[in-house]
This record gives structure tokens, C-alpha cells and sequence, in this order.
């Protein structure tokens, strides 16, 4: 069945209804300023609502309007969205907010279509601040809405389809109630995200409209919503060294365009060096190693790449600043001064650092494992 052949309207109240008695307490609920919802629907993106809860808080805090964010620094931009991933967000959040100071008079829009013309805007956001913040009857199509509405109504198109996700966009368009825009496209999210959720695994006695559903009634909640497989993630081996005098360390900031521009990293190259290799490479900067041990090997995914990384930890003699064009950081001020992308994470726990989740090693430990040359 396709979604214009299913009674949409007979989901509306029971919705509200729901709604009104489940939503979950957000910080960015609580005070639903165009600027806000903003914020927060660019860091839900490919993030959950739990990991982005602290960084929301601490994002606000720090740049609480529109001006405040197109005059950040992009380094203190970066630490404040260090950990979320997925950095060309907070970029495209600056150029957006420079974009409103210039053109818009610093008010963000609430028409749907000018909203759209902000860098990193597409149509969800644009939905979802038009609707939410304004209550403009906009819909706010995510993957938790075309879940949700492809069981409801069985409906076996490819969700992954730009067509699919404009035909549901505009039959969802001709149910939002009057003067309940936000509340509805919310409530479609919320029940995405804690009823209805994916890998046919929906939690249907909860479900409001469970007597609505026809993945339900014909047993086909683990078929739909249909997916075409995503492209295959590219593996990249590569080698990161920790080089280090005392307590500091070198860095290296990435300048090029691309994955991870403008951040800080610790040197890493394509390919896995053997301990040779790497203490040559090391010699290549001008320095001079000490001792050498292996870290423990760490993997990180990216959306289309996924790094598999052998390290080393390398202490050298003094380090003098100026040398080969790095960077010698103390290790105590990486946490305020530094942008470090979670990429690094495991890696970051060997200077008794913490970023993102995880139990690391201690940098004393690691160096008992140390052979000196």
C-alpha cells in the first residue's frame, strides 16, 4: 500500500494524545527559541538525543544568540563541538549565523523557503524550525518519521529515496493540525525514537496507534521501513604517534579541506609502520627518540571511512619549539586549547586525557611497556 491509498487522518489525535503525555523533558523543549531549535536539530543529526543533551547545554551557554556564533573563532567553535563529530556541522552553523547577522538582521527566518537558503539547512531543519519555533505548518521529515508513517500506512517504498521522502512530505503536509505544527511533527519523532524503533524491534503495546498500524496487523514490522544498503565504508590503515618530552606532545593542525579540517591531531600517515619504520619517521622531524612502545590498536568510523589505527608512543629528547613546523602542546591544556577529533580517543587517554566514552590506560602504565633504544 501506498501512503495516499492509507486513512492519514485517523492518526492525528491519537498522536496528540499520546504525545501530551509522553514526551520526554529536552533542554531544547523547554525553551523553544528559533535559535535554539536550531542548534539542536543540527546536533541531532547522526547523534543521539542523550549524547547531545551535555553539548547542547554547554554550546548555549557559551554562544547564546545568533551574533554570538557567527563571531566565534572556529578553533573555540571546534572545542565547543569536540566530540560530537561530524565537524563541517559546526562550520556550516557559523556560516549560517553569519549569513542572518548579514541578511537577515540577525532574526533567523521563519519562512520555510528562506530557511532553506542557509548554509547546512535542508528540508528537515527547515521543517522542524518553521514548525517548532514558529508554528508554521511545515512537516519535519527525519528517518524516524519515514519509519513511522511507512508501517503505519505499509507502505514497502524505499525510504532511502529522495521521491519517497517528498511524497510523504507532502501527504504528512495535508494532516498537520492548526495552530499544532510543532507538537505534531515532535510527537512523530518522539514515537520514532522511543516506541517505534528500528531493526523491527517497535515496542507496539506502547504504541498509540496500534490498532492503526498495518505492519502490525500483517506481522511486517521487521520489513518496513525498506532500505537499500548504503555504499560500502572505505578502510584506511594508518599509524598514529604519540610523540612526547615529559608532558608534552607534538601536535599538528590539519589545514587542508576535507575530514577533520581546522582540527588538531596527534602525526599519523597512511599505512601501518612497523617499530622501524616509525621511529624513522620520527628522526625524519629532527628528533630524537628515546624509547618506544606499541598502544593498543583503535578503530574509528567515520560515515564513509573507517580508520584502523596502529600507534606508538615515543618519547624523545627536549623538544625546541619552532622545529619542523610543529606544534609541542602540554598535556594539560588540551582539554580548553586544543580541538581534538573522538577519532583520537583512544589514543588521548594515554596523556591521562578524557574525551567522549571509554576506559584508557594511563600514561604511566603505557610506559613500563617502554624499550629504551
Amino acid at each position: 500500500m501506498r501512503i495516499e491509498e492509507y486513512k492519514l487522518e485517523e492518526l492525528t489525535q491519537p498522536l496528540l494524545h499520546w504525545f501530551a503525555g509522553h514526551k520526554r523533558a529536552l533542554p531544547w523543549r523547554e525553551l523553544a527559541t528559533p535559535y535554539r531549535v536550531w542548534v539542536s536539530e543540527i546536533m541531532l543529526q547522526q547523534t543521539r538525543v542523550e549524547a547531545v543533551k551535555p553539548y547542547f547545554e554547554r554550546f548555549v551557554k557559551a554562544l547564546p544568540d545568533v551574533s554570538a556564533l557567527a563571531e566565534c573563532e572556529e578553533e573555540r567553535l571546534l572545542k565547543l563541538w569536540e566530540g560530537l563529530g561530524y565537524y563541517n556541522r559546526a562550520r556550516n552553523l557559523k556560516a549560517a549565523a553569519k549569513q542572518v547577522m548579514e541578511e537577515y538582521g540577525g532574526v533567523i527566518p521563519s519562512d520555510y523557503e528562506e530557511l532553506l537558503k542557509l548554509k547546512g539547512i535542508g528540508h528537515y531543519t527547515a521543517g522542524a524550525i518553521s514548525s517548532i519555533a514558529y508554528g508554521k505548518t511545515h512537516p519535519a521529515v527525519d528517518g524516524n518519521v519515514l519509519r513511522v508513517i511507512s508501517r503505519a500506512a505499509g507502505d514497502d517504498r524505499d525510504i532511502r529515496k529522495a521521491s519517497v521522502r517528498a511524497n510523504m512530505e507532502l501527504e504528512l503536509s495535508k494532516q498537520i493540525p492548526e495552530g499544532a505544527a510543532g507538537e505534531f511533527n515532535q510527537a512523530l519523532m518522539e514515537l520514532g525514537a522511543t516506541v517505534c524503533l528500528p531493526n523491527g524491534a517497535p515496542k507496539c503495546d506502547g504504541c498509540p496507534w496500534q490498532d492503526l498500524c498495518i505492519a502490525r496487523r500483517d506481522g511486517l514490522t521487521g520489513a518496513i521501513p525498506v532500505k537499500s544498503k548504503p555504499a560500502k565504508r572505505r578502510i584506511e590503515k594508518r599509524t598514529v604517534l604519540l610523540i612526547m618530552d615529559g608532558e608534552k606532545v607534538v601536535l599538528r593542525r590539519r589545514m587542508e579541506k576535507g575530514l577533520l579540517e581546522g582540527m588538531y591531531e596527534f602525526p599519523n600517515e597512511m599505512g601501518h609502520m612497523d617499530r622501524k619504520e616509525a621511529l624513522s619517521y620520527v628522526e625524519g622531524l629532527r628528533l630524537r627518540p628515546l624509547k618506544v612502545g606499541r598502544l593498543k590498536d583503535a578503530k574509528h568510523i567515520f560515515s564513509h571511512v573507517e580508520w584502523r589505527m596502529k600507534g606508538y608512543l615515543i618519547e624523545v629528547d627536549a623538544l625546541k619549539e619552532g622545529e619542523s613546523g610543529l606544534l609541542f602542546a602540554e598535556a594539560a591544556d588540551f582539554k580548553e586549547n586544543y580541538p581534538m577529533p573522538s577519532a583520537f580517543a583512544a589514543y588521548m587517554g594515554y596523556l591521562n586525557i578524557s574525551l567522549g566514552k571509554g576506559r584508557f590506560i594511563q600514561k604511566e602504565a603505557a610506559l613500563k611497556e617502554f624499550e629504551p633504544l
